[in-house]
């Protein structure tokens, strides 16, 4: 058989897979499209239109009611947590990895299994410990209350895949650098840093969301108010607008652009560091 032949061969079931991939898009988009249509319906015509299709006189009022409900300090909570917490997690992890990989010692190999061991600890599990902790040096209700939790337990995932990330930087670059005279902070910050966008991309994307959608942390290590963050500020808003679904789902889609956002822009250099983290 000619390689036409096996093209035309197999042009039968590209199609159906290609039907079946666009169903398939279909059945995983649509129920996001029916979250936006329906966050600009009324409660009126949420109850008595079409909710699958979108509306026919869109309003934002209902954004504008859950930014008046508290969302912008939420949001700006969220925010500085998220941001807070995702600056220690890159920069300490991709420091600890680069320890790690680069003294190959006992002493770095004891440290780098005891960060894989928190992998094995859940937060939940950690919980009441941590809040008796955090109570006691007086870190309760505050913004670090809820930072300094949030990285420790993202350390252990995130120096795994930097470390693999950095074994696979080939060392007479780091020999090159060295014969320059490049010291350990030179080498990091001119080599280590720019070579490990990937990786700093993939786990920044990873990291951000866990952080930004933690509902455990805030909920027990502060006390709302001030500090409240979008996930509890969902719970509340979800509570006092029960009957509301419009305006439950327009929050729901305020506390999501963030994330998505966040894809978009890093999506190719997201699939490249979970390669590299995970693959090789």
């Amino acid at each position: 058989m000619t390689a036409a032949n096996r093209r035309q061969a197999r042009d039968p079931w590209t199609g159906v897979a290609l039907v079946l991939g666009l169903i398939w898009l279909v059945l995983s988009f649509y129920p996001v499209l029916y979250l936006v249509f329906t966050s600009f319906r009324t409660q009126a015509t949420y109850i008595s239109g079409q909710t699958w299709f979108p509306p026919l006189h869109p309003t934002l009022a209902n954004y504008a009611s859950a930014w008046e409900a508290g969302f912008a300090r939420a949001f700006l909570n969220s925010a500085v947590v998220s941001l807070g917490a995702l600056i220690l997690i890159l920069l300490t992890g991709l420091m600890a990895a680069y320890a790690i990989t680069r003294m190959q010692s006992k002493f770095s190999n004891a440290v780098f299994t005891l960060l894989l061991a928190g992998l094995a600890i859940p937060a939940q599990a950690a919980i009441i410990p941590l809040y008796l902790w955090i109570s006691h040096i007086g870190l309760y209700n505050t913004y670090l209350a809820l930072i300094l939790p949030s990285v420790g337990f993202a350390m252990p995932l995130t120096v795994l895949v930097f470390s693999n990330f950095l074994r696979d930087i080939p060392s007479s670059l780091f020999d090159a650098m060295m014969i320059d005279g490049a010291g350990s902070s030179g080498i990091f910050w001119r080599l280590v840093v720019p070579l490990s966008r990937p990786a700093l991309t993939a786990m920044g994307i990873y990291n951000f969301i866990q952080v930004w959608n933690n509902f455990l942390f805030p909920l027990v290590l502060t006390q709302g108010g001030h500090l409240t963050v979008l996930p509890l500020a969902l719970q509340h808003f979800e509570g006092a607008y029960t009957m509301n679904v419009p305006g439950i789902l327009a929050a729901v889609t305020l506390s999501a652009i963030p994330l998505i956002v966040a894809y978009i822009v890093g999506r190719r250099q997201l699939l490249s560091g979970i390669t590299a983290g995970f693959g090789r």
